[in-house]
């Protein structure tokens, strides 16, 4: 019998999800571009990976917001956004520590969820995957943008066509039978319409993880087909040589989606993989001493003259009502405070957009005070020391913000290529120089936050 689908809330929406298998460890399916809970289970390959992946361990698998059985939502999730709502699953099913295997487009939220909350993840596998969408001058593989759009909006007026999916799995599964084909074709039609798709699509092009992947600490094993249709397995070795220590394993074969005959090496792989690491101590917790995390940085553009003219009886007024505002507004954004220094607050969040949305409703709620800040933001691994962070990511951050101008939000391109699909709106500053940080880095200035 095929499991029952259940639902964990995330928020104000309902991610489906199913549970199968005893084993002594979880393990989470972050699925691919879009799925289906229950569907799935009609396809052989989904079938044969699921019964293989729950032999040995508790199997949680779920569908992303706004695809198959999770709600339909207006606007396209970010990964910030799914990275809440796999640790939503996780809570409603009381699973404290998991496996993450990421699959074809989900290896980068998976990837960013072990590096953000490696508390809650003691090994990943990355199937398929990649660390950035498009071409770019140190990144020679992948569309450019113009012919990602393209191929965007194309993919939407052929997917409603009579056939489309059938022509998609044939592509992406070049071995399968003709029974296979139908099937997935039809997990395809139910998983996401192709106004969804080609939302998805949209912000799935912009997606650069290729910073955050050297915060990862938990042993991964990345796995890529040598002949794999639809991401060139070039994009596999780069991901695996940009994660410290990940074991990569390439597969012969052709396709994207393996063939049910063809899973089998695959699931050995993970599965002698999984038990290694959970052999070597994976079951047990501890605190990690490093995390990706997003620093802000703000202060009060022009506080000794603001003090001078005030005087100290109404300068410690508006200090005490800049402070209670800047708390309220990190409460709101999930963010930590971590440092208050004068009329400067250092925090940090555990999602850059979060942290860009709270430095702009902090920039905009000071002006009420007759005062404004600057604001810099960086995301990057920290150290953890007595549950403050450090490291060189928080020199950036406090360097970026070093460059902010009076009621500006400055951000650093990491921060940028991390928040693709939030709505949140950049203009080019341009390259410069951190004061003690080498190279040079690019810019933004926040100009809108989008909904």
């Amino acid at each position: 019998m095929e499991p029952e689908t259940r639902y964990a809330r995330s928020g104000d929406v309902s991610i489906a999800y199913q549970v199968t298998g005893d084993g002594p460890f979880d393990i989470v399916f972050v699925p691919p571009f879009a799925s289906h809970v229950e569907l799935a289970w009609q396809v052989p390959v989904m079938k044969a990976m699921f019964e293989r992946l729950g032999s040995f361990s508790r199997l949680i698998h779920f569908d992303k917001r706004g695809t198959g059985m999770s709600d339909r939502v207006t606007g396209v999730p970010t990964l910030e956004t799914r990275m809440d709502d796999l640790r939503a699953v996780m809570d409603a099913v009381g699973s404290e520590r998991t496996a993450v295997i990421g699959w074809s487009e989900g290896c980068a939220m998976s990837a960013l969820f072990a590096a953000t909350h490696p508390e809650r993840v003691w090994a990943l596998i990355l199937y398929g995957g990649k660390a950035r969408s498009l071409r770019a001058p140190d990144y020679p593989w992948g569309p450019t943008e113009a012919e990602a759009l393209r191929a965007i909006v194309d993919a939407r007026f052929l997917g409603e066509e009579s056939g489309a999916g059938e022509e998609a799995a044939r592509s992406g599964s070049p071995n399968a039978t003709e029974e296979e084909i139908r099937a997935l074709a039809t997990y395809f039609r139910y998983s996401a319409s192709p106004g969804a798709a080609e939302a998805l699509g949209r912000m799935n092009m912009v997606i650069d993880v290729r910073d955050a992947l050297p915060a990862i600490r938990v042993p991964t094993l990345v796995l890529h087909h040598v002949e794999d249709t639809w991401v060139q397995v070039e994009r596999g070795r780069d991901l695996a040589e940009r994660i410290p220590g990940a074991t990569y394993v390439e597969l012969p074969g052709k396709g994207h989606i393996p063939a049910a005959t063809e899973a089998g090496p695959v699931m050995d792989e993970a599965e002698r993989f999984l038990s290694a690491a959970w052999d070597a101590g994976g079951w047990e917790g501890g605190e990690p001493d490093r995390v990706l995390a997003t620093v802000l940085f703000t202060d009060i553009v022009g506080s000794t003259a603001k003090a001078s003219e005030l005087g100290d009886a109404r300068w410690r007024e508006m200090i005490q009502a800049h402070h209670g505002l800047i708390r309220r507004q990190l409460v709101r954004f999930r963010g930590a405070e971590l440092d208050t220094a004068g009329d400067g607050f250092f925090a940090s969040f555990d999602g850059p957009a979060r942290a860009i949305r709270c430095a702009c409703a902090i920039s905009e709620g000071v002006r009420e005070l007759g005062i404004e800040v600057r604001a810099g933001l960086h995301t990057g691994e920290c150290e953890r020391i007595d549950n403050k962070v450090g490291g060189i990511a928080v020199n950036i951050g406090a360097r970026v913000a070093a460059e902010a101008a009076a009621g500006e939000v400055l951000v650093s391109s990491t921060v940028k290529d991390l928040v693709a699909g939030s709505g949140i709106g950049f203009r080019d500053k341009g390259a410069t120089e951190l004061k003690g940080v080498p190279g040079e880095w690019r810019l933004f200035a926040v100009e809108g936050v989008g909904e």
